[in-house]
């Protein structure tokens, strides 16, 4: 158990970006530019249990616009910041799509996912930052 707990820590440190609050901002900007609803940041950093430092939240009514939510931000994020999608997911149904950018964790979610899901109730510890227009 001990040496996951070095190799975890070894690769946390190894992966950890200098951009990450401008990797958040152009996140939490694109989503408010594509009429993302109720974007929210969880602060992840000081959990100890936690593998990012940043969820990014937000909804949509439809598939097609989660789709489109999702495309916005890899594509601004790509271009503002030359920073590419780690790993993505959930494209194939676009009911909860997840991109992730090591340090910062973004799911988009069709309005009734996010409703069952709740993770902001299962990282309830976390500092929480709504975001409006």
């Amino acid at each position: 158990m001990i040496i996951f707990a070095e190799i975890f820590v070894y690769m946390r440190v190894r992966h950890e970006q200098d951009n990450t609050e401008e990797v958040l901002a152009t996140i939490v900007e694109t989503m408010l530019e594509a009429k993302a609803q109720g974007v929210t940041s969880l602060d992840l950093r000081e959990l100890h249990s936690a593998v990012t430092d940043y969820f990014v939240i937000c909804h949509a009514q439809s598939k097609t616009q989660v789709n489109a939510i999702a495309e916005k931000i890899i594509d601004n994020v790509r271009n503002k910041l030359h920073v590419h999608v780690y790993h993505e997911e959930g494209f194939e149904n676009s009911e909860w799509i997840l991109l992730d950018y090591i340090d910062v964790v973004v799911h988009v979610f069709l309005q009734e996912k996010r409703d069952f899901y709740r993770l902001e109730e299962l990282w309830a510890d976390a500092e929480r930052k709504v975001y409006e227009d």
